[in-house]
């Protein structure tokens, strides 16, 4: 607490009166969840009616622990599902009751699909990792009839399989905004994660002082939504003490809880279950063609690091083999894991392939599985191409990173690319045709390029809805 252990000693035997410093410290330190500060007041009172009245300290009406800065004077949360996704955004409203102008925000997402069994959790989420990708973290500082507030910045602080944590920053690239001692401040932040990484449950820590709390989960009604609540902590669970409220919202069903001055490092977790099964996607009717969830959608739900990311388009690390050969075999497990999963959710007639920065891994290694199902994937690991055919064709070419879109792409006929075993062992192999297409998409990848850098300027891209190729094997002369 930063006083002499002796102050303590008299304090705790009555022989020193207790300063409201010493109060507040006390209350940091213990974390009492404001009594402390509480049986403060109530002595300070007594002293001064014993004492006749006395000028208001101007002390504040809750505990506000010192050199915290921030005080959340309400936070809503609110978190929505739509189309296998939850979709959630956090608006908080915060008071700087320190002395040192605020200029970030700590932000935490953490999934557990599997509560209660970490061994099958954290199995699941070494080989479907949570990526910044897919969340699609966005925040905004302030808000206004005309305008959704200023962008703020944000920088990743941790980088886990199942949470993330980063700052959200007041400043962007035009401004800098920082909150200080005295102001208020709106700050909003989004992001969206899978169903099938987001188990059905939603919980809010309490780790500054915290003046009003309020939790709204939004479901379709289709589905017959039942929400419960716990209150958690590291020992023990147990009823919120107040229920949860449901309300009807047009298709939607709506459940709020609220709740005021809660203690610091409380837990509260609402839960729930689906009594219904969850509909198909919605289908829209357009020009007598039926339009579900976008591909891009869809591959960026299975963790796939979409276009725009600076993850693309940086060089790949190379292994150090054989030394670093238990990470290798790793990183190939989880692309192998990967193609899996996106099999399930398009036809690859051409053969398919996945590099490691794809899933949000910086490693050169990639994955290509031919056309036939029969034979092998091929394994890469620091790929580069030592020979390419003079003789080059043009096909049409896809990629996972935006998947709603193709486009046209000349390449060599046959290519000879080094690349390493698992055991460092160095081998040179020839790939000819679509199969060389495919290497040498993912080699690219490796190197930070993307299929559209080798279009031609006056090259255009052909939506999906309109390719025809898709399923098909590409066509060579001699076939």
């Amino acid at each position: 607490m930063g006083f002499d252990p002796s102050y303590v000693s008299h304090v705790e035997g009555r022989r020193h009166r207790p300063t409201e410093d010493f109060a507040r410290r006390a209350e940091a330190v213990l974390q009492a969840g404001g009594a402390i500060w509480a049986r403060f007041t109530e002595y300070n009172e007594l002293r001064r009616n014993r004492a006749g009245p006395r000028p208001s300290s101007g002390a504040p009406g809750q505990w506000l622990p010192p050199g915290a800065g921030l005080v959340v004077e309400h936070e809503i949360a609110t978190l929505s599902y739509m189309d296998g996704v939850y979709h959630c955004t956090i608006r908080r409203h915060l008071y700087n009751a320190g002395t040192e102008p605020v200029t970030r925000y700590p932000v935490r997402v953490s999934v557990d699909r599997y509560p209660g069994e970490p061994e099958r959790s954290n199995q699941f989420y070494r080989e479907n990792p949570l990526t910044w990708d897919e969340l699609n973290l966005s925040a905004f500082h302030g808000e206004g009839p005309e305008s959704p507030g200023e962008p703020m910045e944000w920088r990743a602080t941790h980088d886990r399989d199942s949470f993330k944590e980063a700052w959200v920053l007041f400043e962007n690239d035009q401004s800098r905004f920082p909150l200080y001692r005295g102001q208020r401040a709106v700050i909003r932040y989004s992001y969206q994660v899978g169903e099938d990484k987001w188990g059905r449950w939603f919980q809010r820590a309490v780790r500054l002082p915290t003046r009003r709390l309020t939790i709204q989960l939004r479901f379709p009604t289709a589905v017959a939504p039942a929400v419960w609540g716990v209150q958690t902590s590291l020992t023990a669970e147990s009823p919120l003490r107040t229920p949860v409220q449901e309300m009807s919202d047009g298709d939607s069903t709506i459940f709020e809880w609220n709740t005021s001055n809660p203690p610091l490092s409380a837990r509260f977790r609402l839960q729930w279950r689906f009594r219904a099964p969850i509909p198909a996607p919605r289908v829209s009717i357009e020009n007598n063609q039926s339009s579900r969830i976008r591909a891009s959608e869809r591959m960026r739900a299975v963790g796939i690091v979409q276009r725009g990311s600076d993850q693309l388009r940086q060089p790949a690390r190379q292994f150090d083999l054989p030394a670093e050969e238990p990470m290798a075999r790793e990183v190939v497990n989880r692309l192998l894991t990967a193609l899996d999963r996106i099999c399930e959710l398009h036809v690859f007639g051409k053969g398919m392939g996945l590099a490691a920065p794809q899933l949000g891994l910086d490693w050169a290694a990639a994955v290509v599985r031919t056309p036939e199902p029969d034979l092998p994937p091929v394994v890469l690991l620091n790929p580069s191409v030592v020979g390419a055919s003079s003789e080059a064709d043009e096909q049409f070419e896809g990629c996972l990173s935006f998947f709603d879109v193709r486009g046209r792409v000349r390449r060599p006929m046959w290519l000879e690319v080094r690349h390493l075993t698992f055991t460092g062992a160095a081998t040179i192999t020839v790939f000819e045709q679509g199969l060389a297409r495919l290497v040498a998409h993912e080699i690219d990848h490796l190197e930070g390029r993307l299929y559209v850098d080798r279009m031609p300027p006056d090259g255009s891209l052909v939506p999906v809805e309109e390719y025809r190729g898709t399923g098909n094997p590409w066509r060579y002369g001699d076939g």
